[in-house]
């Protein structure tokens, strides 16, 4: 070889190691060593919470956190067309979702916990069975139970909230199904209030979501056994036709739905009302548990009528 051809290879030779010192120091694609390549499609980020417009200072105008399950991760079914409906609602709405196929969850809204009115009852349900340690509830206890969550009768919900050891036994079993914001009301005879005290527990979505988890998809160490997570969706399942909103709104016929619904006027005009809906969906290509609490509304069939609407929304959302 000639001294020039010896020199060509020799700078040939050089760009090999330098190149091969910069894959090794950055790692391929520009990315340190040891981090992986986010999978198309993923959420990398969390959006935070809008507070209405102008236009309706009292609505909640959207924000969605999403936790990403992979490449097939679903779009957001609270941003969009959700948040734009709920700009023109009066009242402040917080909601929840939780894909049960993918594992993703969203939320909408900003605000303080709110009232639970009657949706509490799933809570002084779930408290009872786990209090029972795989046990079915008595006869006596089952018509009760019956009655409280097909027909959301207060006398049923008192006797077996006091069973349950009103605020303390539910306090208990809210923290071992991991509810972070719910605060159980401690008196069921208040002053000033009409109404049973229980329903002025307050809670957030997320926290609901926690609760019905623990019926449809509960984790390594179910605080329920099979057999208790059945009954209690049964009776969600066949709540009073007159009680079949909320969650519902927009669902075809030949869906699975399982939920409770609560409503409760927070001042002595009734202009002030909460409504609220939790519930399971499956069927159509979805599976998925929701939550919405609103408070706010003028009338209670506003707020029926606005979870209604955002139900149809998300329903539409989740195919």
């Amino acid at each position: 070889m000639t001294g020039a051809g010896r020199a060509i290879a020799g700078i040939a030779a050089a760009v090999v190691v330098a190149l091969v010192l910069v894959l090794v120091v950055r790692g391929h694609g520009g990315r340190p060593p040891g981090v992986p390549p986010t999978p198309s499609g993923t959420p990398t980020g969390t959006l935070a919470a809008r507070a209405g417009d102008g236009a309706s200072p009292a609505a909640t105008r959207g924000a969605a956190a999403a936790t990403s399950a992979g490449p097939e991760a679903h779009a957001d079914p609270l941003s969009g067309a959700a948040a734009a409906y709920l700009a023109g609602r009066s009242g402040t709405v917080l909601a929840a979702v939780y894909d049960i196929t993918t594992g993703q969850s969203w939320r909408l809204g900003a605000g303080s916990a709110q009232a639970e009115a009657s949706i509490v009852k799933l809570d002084i349900l779930e408290t009872l069975l786990a209090q029972r340690g795989g046990a079915s509830l008595t006869p006596a206890d089952q018509s009760l139970a019956e009655s409280m969550i097909e027909d959301s009768d207060n006398d049923a919900a008192t006797s077996l909230w006091d069973e349950a050891g009103g605020a303390t036994g539910i306090g208990a079993y809210n923290h071992r199904a991991g509810l972070s914001a719910t605060t159980p009301s401690p008196c069921v005879t208040c002053a000033g209030f009409p109404w049973p005290g229980w329903g002025l527990s307050t809670t957030v979505p997320q926290d609901q979501l926690s609760l019905l988890k623990e019926l449809v998809v509960p984790g390594p160490r179910p605080l329920l056994s099979k057999a208790q997570r059945s009954y209690a969706l049964s009776l969600m399942e066949h709540v009073t036709p007159d009680q079949a909103w909320g969650v519902s709104g927009g669902v075809p016929a030949g869906t699975t739905v399982a939920l409770k619904n609560g409503w409760l006027p927070l001042n002595d005009a009734s202009t002030d009302w909460q409504v609220n809906s939790v519930g399971w969906i499956n069927g159509g290509g979805r599976d998925y548990l929701i939550a919405v609490l609103g408070t706010g509304n003028p009338t209670e069939q506003y707020g029926i009528d606005t979870i209604n609407g955002l139900s149809s929304v998300v329903w539409s959302a989740m195919r």
